[in-house]
């Protein structure tokens, strides 16, 4: 006879999680095919570089590959077509037992730009696993007594397809006593009872051979058979009976040993030793089951005698005989069917890959960093795990499929301002309490030449000393970039460009690496005052970047140029002033001039002059303005003067140490009727001096008005900043005021002294006076015509160069404060 056991319900459910996959696979935008199992080598499976909108070229280039969970070679890609194919034989129940679902999922990964794609491959369960019994032979025995619709437990067979390619049904080889039950308990399970037509007779015959076949539902379809041996016993007439022939009990995994299952109870409606009763497994109950249960055979008492654990197995089927004492004892049947529920004891498991690490600091938002996938062994919610990350800025979690995060890039990058993130990212389920794993991430941060070279200010301020050294170091500029390593080295050059006639380059050079600026020749502060140029520093990144700086190097002036004496009138010869003295002049009469001008400036220009004494010890009747260099009689002159008078004039800088130059004087002294041409020719040159000096006087009146409003606006302002500053101290604080005073021509000059640190790095500081030029002596014009033109001739370079240096000395002044 053929027995066929009808699954609707479970082909409706089967259905509907079909119906729920399409539905899913519809909305998740991922990339699904469908490969049976057994497939040969070299199978087609999918164009997965087409359907995942990648082109044929950039394979190779951009790293293609393909990673998996568990073996990773059952599937491979041809890098040369894109196309997915069978690797090696795959077997669906070694991959996912009897699972409904199972498919291999791939992790498609691709660099430049770095992208993930998630691909399901579904295996399709052939029929090739034919219905297996566990035992090649069932022994069964049954009493002579027993009625006819007696029932017999059988062990069924079990197929590691799924589907219909599982669903088992039984036939039974034809004979007179026994037929076969098929019945299905809730948990979808078959039950094989072989039930007794008529009574059988151990007389007639003893032992009954029957064949039990099993057959799946597949196309073609696979059997397996078991044969059943049956002896036939003679005696006890009433068989243990339990209250049901199925036990269904629900257990928590992991309960400890000793934890009671469930209790037993048969029943014999016989007397005596026959109504004792012993509780066995069943020898249908396999070993792993044993090793778990323990029974206790007098009161029927099943515990807990091994570890369970809901993963390994879940469902436990445990036959129970109950045999009476009887020398021809009889047997009652039933089964037990243990369900274990699942507990929160397994911790999620995280597995990271596909770090790309460092991460560029100009890496476009949405870079992704990391892929994080995600497990757990327990099932239901207990099974459903999220993920956290922490810290959140600037990075985050993405979830890209079932169970799969990528870490990206939230906000913007800046390795100058943190170059390392340590994220810890946390695994938790849904389980309670909840079970949890974390694991740490570091990224680092790749420098980017994304900051120029800086200076500390935009412009220095340096004071060389003139006729410095060849080869001098003059100054040091330091530029500081906040990348790092080559995108930090710099290097330094000067910005090139003429300097009057010559080129900068032959004045100063800078050294690449350090910044240290040489001058490559002496300075003249007579030739150049201000050298004015730029720095470039520029870093070694690609492309590099750089910046500028502005140095000022002003040239102080040293005392290196001697009083150099202005040519004779007409009537000097050899250098020497030559003049005619009436001797009927008065005391303080001026007789002749000394005209003398420095190339220097400053103190260094501020000529004086002084009347040498004569040889032989006499007091001279002449004598010379210290500042003016006019010479005048200090009182009448006599007949015992001598006609020719020769006087010495030194001429001397206010430098240190000072310069000199000599200047001669040629007095010849006549009576007055003897110097009317000469007096004549003096009145006519004083006229013309004196014409001319009208109009120079205008032009220097103008300009020193000029000039002293200026300075009078720029002490004002000096003198508001100063008293707004807090006080400093040290090397570089203000020194006391100078005041220098010119008796002889009784004029005055203030002069502020301050000590300066001389910004050329040699030597200690330096403290300079400045000074204004002597202010021209006041009397009548006609009597001083003469004085002033020769006043004006003689200091007017002075006077222009004391002007600019005082000027420019309190701007510099202003400038440090």
């Amino acid at each position: 006879m053929v027995y066929s056991q009808r699954r609707s319900l479970k082909f409706r459910r089967l259905m509907l999680s079909l119906l729920l996959l399409t539905a899913w696979e519809a909305g998740s935008g991922q990339v699904h095919y469908l490969v049976r199992e057994e497939t040969k080598h070299g199978t087609f499976v999918g164009r997965i570089a087409q359907d995942l909108g990648l082109e044929l070229a950039e394979l190779v280039p951009r790293l293609f590959r393909v990673a998996s969970k568990g073996r990773r070679d059952l599937l491979e890609v041809n890098l040369q077509n894109g196309i997915l194919f069978v690797n090696s034989r795959i077997d669906r129940e070694e991959l996912c037992g009897r699972s409904a679902e199972c498919s291999i999922h791939l992790e498609v990964i691709v660099d430049r730009p770095l992208q993930v794609f998630h691909v399901e491959v579904e295996v399709k369960d052939i029929n090739d696993n034919p219905p297996r019994f566990f035992r090649q032979e069932q022994r069964l025995f049954i009493l002579e007594s027993r009625i006819a619709d007696s029932r017999f437990p059988l062990e069924g067979a079990s197929d590691m397809d799924i589907g219909t390619n599982a669903e088992l049904r039984y036939k039974l080889n034809a004979n007179e006593y026994f037929d076969l039950d098929v019945k299905t308990n809730e948990e979808e399970t078959n039950l094989l009872e072989l039930v007794l037509k008529k009574p059988v007779d151990r007389e007639e015959k003893q032992e009954h051979r029957l064949l039990l076949i099993a057959i799946d539902g597949g196309k073609p379809e696979l059997t397996g058979t078991v044969q059943l041996l049956i002896n036939v016993l003679d005696a006890n007439d009433n068989a243990p009976e339990f209250d049901k022939s199925v036990y269904n009990v629900r257990l928590l995994e992991n309960a400890p040993n000793g934890t009671l299952v469930i209790k037993l109870n048969a029943s014999d409606a016989d007397e005596g030793i026959n109504k004792e009763i012993v509780y066995l497994f069943s020898d249908l109950v396999l070993d792993n089951v044993k090793s778990k249960f323990a029974i206790n055979s007098n009161n029927g008492e099943i515990t807990v005698q091994g570890e369970l654990d809901y993963e390994d197995c879940n469902l436990y089927e445990i036959n129970i005989d109950a045999v009476d004492k009887s020398p021809f004892p009889l047997t009652g049947h039933c089964k037990v069917i243990v369900k274990l529920l699942d507990e929160n004891d397994n911790t999620p498991e995280m597995v990271i890959t596909s770090l790309s690490l460092p991460v560029q600091e100009d890496a476009p938002l949405g870079t992704v960093i990391a892929l994080i996938s995600l497990s757990d062994r327990d099932s239901g919610v207990n099974g459903q795990v999220t993920c956290t990350l922490s810290p959140h800025i600037p990075f985050k979690l993405v979830s890209t499929f079932k169970n799969y995060y990528s870490l990206v890039l939230d906000s913007a990058l800046d390795r100058e301002n943190k170059s390392n993130y340590i994220l810890v990212v946390t695994a938790r389920d849904r389980g309670s309490p909840s079970l949890w794993a974390t694991a740490s991430v570091s990224v680092e941060v790749a420098d980017v030449n994304d900051n120029a070279p800086a200076f500390a200010q935009p412009e220095y301020t340096v004071f060389v000393k003139e006729n410095n050294p060849p080869g001098s170091h003059i100054f040091a500029v330091s530029a500081r970039d906040a990348d790092a390593q080559e995108n930090a080295r710099v290097s330094y050059s000067l910005v090139e460009r003429r300097v009057g006639e010559r080129a900068l380059s032959s004045y100063v050079s800078v050294h690449a690496e350090s910044g240290k600026v040489y001058a490559l020749q002496p300075l003249d502060h007579e030739e150049l005052e201000l050298l004015q140029f730029q720095v470039s520093a520029r870093d070694a990144g690609v492309p590099p970047l750089g910046s500028n700086v502005t140095l000022q190097v002003f040239v102080l002036d040293e005392n290196d140029n001697a009083p150099a004496l202005l040519p004779p009138g007409a009537g000097g010869g050899d250098g020497a002033v030559s003049e005619v003295v009436a001797r009927s002049v008065g005391a303080g009469h001026v007789v002749a001039k000394v005209r003398a001008v420095d190339a220097d400036s400053g103190y260094n220009a501020w000529l004086s002059y002084e009347l040498q004494p004569e040889a032989n010890g006499e007091r001279s009747p002449f004598r010379v303005g210290l500042y003016t260099g006019e010479i005048s009689t200090t009182r009448a002159l006599d007949e015992a003067d001598l006609p020719r008078q020769r006087l010495l004039v030194l001429v001397k800088d206010h430098g240190e140490p000072a310069l000199t130059a000599t200047a001669t004087v040629l007095l010849s002294l006549v009576e007055s009727g003897q110097a009317p041409k000469a007096s004549s020719r003096a009145s006519v040159g004083a006229l013309s001096a004196e014409t001319a000096l009208v109009d120079v006087n205008v032009y220097l009146i103008i300009a020193i008005c000029a000039v002293s409003s200026l300075l009078v606006l720029t002490l004002l302002l000096y003198t508001a900043l100063r008293c707004s500053a807090p006080p400093t101290e040290g090397a570089c604080g203000p020194g006391k005021p100078t005041l220098v005073c010119s008796s002889a021509v009784e004029s005055w000059s203030y002069s502020q002294q301050r000590r300066r640190r001389v910004c050329s790095g040699e030597g200690p500081p330096k403290t300079d006076l400045i000074a204004f030029s002597p202010s021209l002596p006041q009397g009548p014009i006609s009597a001083d015509n003469v004085s002033l033109k020769n006043l004006f001739h003689s200091n007017l370079s002075l006077s222009v160069s004391n002007i600019k240096y005082l000027i420019r000395s309190s701007i510099f002044s202003f400038y440090f404060k």
